[in-house]
């Protein structure tokens, strides 16, 4: 309990062992010893050293780990610059959520989440539009027009959906993966809306098909898929017509309605055959010039997690946790979580 805190803040710290080490005057072995759990800290003069040195209380160190919780890790959706010490922390991130996520599940009982969606189930076509239809159907999403909300969808479906805070050093859009059998999707909390729901459409592909006998570029077909799952190819034609000569913002109408960014209702018109190579090209050549790769214009609007926080106020209502433990499974003050619970009394 005591190493994998230690070793949870530091990383959120950004420290090294050495840097941590350097801080308290201890050696990078103790600290390495202290993480892995072959050693404890000899007196809680070191405790409080190190409690200090991370910005934590020394309480904070004995936040109980669920042992019995079996999490698998899928590949990250990273960019260049994700280091391994960024992953490690992302690593420790993910599983500390999965930690308090199944505190209330372990309370409430598996009861009150859905059996997700039988995973890497899915035969890979050929046709990236058939994929993504059948991806629909596998998801019981209507066949055409928008997914809409597509986080709270997933969650009544037993997905587990969450986001991460991520400073700007750690270049991550999202990773996929398992606990426990059930499939879980990370996202970093920093992204727009419209790239939100783009990553999550590529962690699903990755989720829910089988890639075992796929030779190709794996990344690169998910997210093919999740474009297509997204914005299909019969609603594109509606939407836009057979053929566009030219790109202009009352598209962004659009965008809004499908919960896509400009840029991927670009790529799809193109796939489609709606519009040109060169007016593809040239629209790809203005949307670096004003920055929209990473400042959607389309102003979609943005969609959070939800289950877990209903979850925890549910046991709260039922008096099954204190309002402390709510404070200490949300990472909100004790204030906030009454503010929420407890209706005010009438004048």
């Amino acid at each position: 309990m005591f190493g994998k805190n230690l070793q949870h803040y530091r990383l959120k710290r950004g420290m090294t062992k050495t840097a941590l080490a350097n801080a308290c005057g201890l050696t990078v072995t103790a600290i390495s010893n202290y993480e892995t759990g072959k050693r404890k800290p000899e007196s809680m003069e070191i405790i409080k050293k190190l409690a200090a040195a991370v910005d934590v209380k020394v309480i904070d160190f004995l936040t109980a780990w669920n042992d019995d919780l079996h999490i698998e890790f899928a590949e990250f959706r990273k960019q260049k610059g994700c280091t391994i010490k960024s992953q490690n922390y992302i690593h420790c991130e993910v599983e500390a959520y999965l930690n308090r996520f199944y505190t209330i599940i372990e309370i409430l009982g598996e009861k009150v989440l859905p059996p997700p969606p039988k995973c890497h189930a899915l035969p890979l076509l050929q046709d990236i539009e058939a994929n993504a239809l059948n991806l629909r159907n596998h998801l019981k999403f209507a066949m055409i027009g928008s997914v809409g909300k597509l986080i709270e969808g997933l969650e009544n479906l037993g997905i587990i959906v969450f986001e991460i805070d991520f400073d700007e050093g750690i270049k991550f859009s999202g990773m996929n993966g398992f606990v426990n059998g059930r499939p879980y999707i990370v996202l970093s909390r920093n992204m727009p809306a419209a790239v939100k729901r783009s990553t999550i459409a590529h962690e699903l592909a990755h989720i829910m098909f089988d890639w075992t006998s796929f030779e190709g570029d794996v990344e690169k077909e998910a997210t093919a898929i999740g474009g297509a799952f997204l914005l299909p190819k019969e609603d594109a034609t509606r939407e836009l017509g057979l053929k566009l000569h030219s790109l202009s913002k009352d598209l962004f109408s659009v965008c809004r309605e499908y919960g896509i960014s400009y840029m991927l209702l670009v790529t799809r018109a193109k796939v489609c055959g709606i519009i040109s190579e060169s007016v593809a090209k040239n629209f790809y050549i203005q949307a670096n010039k004003y920055g929209w790769r990473l400042n959607d214009p389309t102003l979609i609007a943005d969609e959070c997690p939800a289950l877990f926080e209903q979850l925890v106020f549910r046991a709260v209502s039922q008096n099954e946790i204190s309002y402390s433990k709510a404070s200490e499974l949300l990472k909100l003050s004790c204030d906030t979580i009454m503010e929420r619970c407890v209706f005010a009394s009438e004048v």
